[in-house]
């Protein structure tokens, strides 16, 4: 741009003289803000007095107090108003001392620092309007108000809007996400939802080796209570599944599980077990991380106030006493954002509906694996990588239902066959070998049972009554 056009987009023309100017150039002078335009009318209050020379301090207050009486208007009021006395002579002293720029008005030191609230407060509205970025203002102070976090009338609306504007917080409008609206939703009541998912915390150091540690964690979704906590060094389905039942034991069935689409969750067992506890299972959209904000909000407040903070611990149990000292103690008795003020215990406990039980029957019928296998001609089957026999001998060759249970790891497998329950037993060959088999085990295997037709025959032509035990057979 050449320099004689820029001039002319603001108005200056070299070529006319001061006493040639136009009312039109004139009218495009004016103050480049709302401060100069309040540093300037003060000027004009206090301009008569500026340079002016004062014999004594009693001629400058006398000026001072007819100066106080003039009503003027300030830019942009609607009425006309007085200044006292000493906001006459601060302007003054400050003009003097600092030309223009010292009458422009500064803002408060506490500015969007709400001084009505405590700090406490302030980061509890913070925490609300990150945890519901479309809520209404007038709405998040209502909902205080009612829960007894904020006094009635302590602060207005409007302090809290500006005090949202100042931390760049103001309410976000509906938006779209992937060509479907994006709407923040919550269970209705607690235990009708849990969400359940793996935390990556810092390497265990043991001895001069790193050794991962993963945080598995189950969150109800009404109330943002966490039913279950657990350290490990692996994030297996295993793991994830005793989880649950801890859960369930202590809590009772939820109404369902939220989880994601890791190998973590999307196993069979994990399945199966919550088909057959009537447990909905329910898996988030891939690539979708917004649906499951809740969990990573978590995971979030566990990192910035536990994990980072671990030091360096060297065992499971020692992060695992932490984690729990720190849910106990801190995250379930404060006050949650997402809960518009309550704490997660609170709206756990007073929310929570008759729990669904579940006996231990039932857990152990839940987590019952079976399988089929064929009986070996020696009454041997692998189950597991672990030989196990049978005493019913005459089982061997064919193709049994095997049954395992994932609750209890130290119960033997056992066989089920035609409505009847059968016991392994792990295969010792060296106890077999010195092993005799009594008569009573033999009769119980299907072996040696007494048949001989000729003897039958030379009883009956000699009237002798069959011995005891061949009557049955008979």
């Amino acid at each position: 741009m050449r320099d004689d056009d820029f001039d002319e987009r603001l108005g200056f023309r070299p070529e006319l003289k001061p006493n040639e100017l136009t009312l039109d150039d004139l009218e495009k002078l004016r103050p480049r803000d709302e401060g100069e335009a309040i540093a300037i009318f003060r000027s004009q209050m206090i301009g008569a007095l500026a340079h002016r020379r004062f014999e004594s301090r009693g001629e400058l207050k006398r000026e001072l107090r007819a100066l106080s009486c003039i009503k003027v208007t300030p830019p942009g009021a609607p009425r006309t108003r007085t200044y006292s006395v000493p906001t006459l002579e601060r302007w003054l002293y400050a003009y003097r001392h600092g030309g223009l720029d010292a009458l422009r008005p500064q803002g408060r030191s506490d500015r969007g620092h709400c001084r009505e609230l405590t700090d406490a407060q302030r980061e509890l509205l913070l925490d609300i309007r990150r945890e519901y970025p479309r809520a209404s203002v007038s709405l998040i102070v209502r909902t205080l108000e009612i829960d007894g976090r904020l006094e009635k009338g302590a602060v207005s609306p409007s302090t809290v809007r500006r005090f949202y504007e100042e931390h760049g917080m103001a309410r976000l409008p509906a938006r779209v996400h992937e060509g479907r609206e994006r709407r923040r939703w919550e269970a209705a009541h607690p235990m009708s939802l849990w969400h359940a998912d793996v935390c990556h915390g810092p390497a265990l150091h043991v001895g001069k080796r790193k050794i991962p540690l993963r945080i598995h964690a189950i969150l109800d979704d009404a109330s943002r209570y966490v039913v279950a906590l657990r350290a490990a060094h692996t994030e297996r389905e295993s793991e994830m599944i005793a989880l649950c039942i801890e859960a369930i034991r202590r809590f009772g069935r939820p109404g369902a599980l939220y989880l994601d689409n890791g190998s973590t969750y999307v196993g069979h067992a994990l399945a199966t077990m919550c088909g057959r506890l009537e447990v909905g299972l329910w898996h988030a959209t891939p690539y979708d991380p917004e649906a499951r904000g809740k969990m990573e909000r978590f995971w979030r407040t566990l990192r910035e106030q536990c994990l980072d903070h671990l030091g360096q611990n060297s065992s499971l149990h020692d992060v695992q006493v932490r984690l729990l000292a720190w849910l106990d103690r801190h995250y379930h008795r404060a006050p949650h954002g997402g809960l518009m003020g309550k704490s997660p215990l609170e709206a756990f406990e007073r929310e929570r509906p008759e729990p669904r039980a579940a006996t231990e029957r039932e857990l152990d019928d839940a987590l019952t694996l079976r399988a089929r296998r064929r009986v070996r001609s020696d009454g041997t089957l692998s189950v597991g990588g672990v030989e196990w026999e049978l005493e019913q001998g005459f089982l061997s060759g064919k193709v049994v239902t095997v049954a395992r249970s994932l609750l209890d790891a130290e119960r033997a497998p056992w066989v089920e066959h035609e409505g009847r329950t059968l016991a392994l037993r792990r295969v010792d060959a060296k106890a077999n070998a010195k092993r005799r088999r009594t008569h009573d085990e033999r009769v119980k295997s299907g072996i040696d049972v007494p048949f001989d037709p000729a003897d039958a025959l030379l009883d009956d032509a000699v009237g002798r009554k069959p011995r005891r035990g061949e009557e049955d057979e008979s």
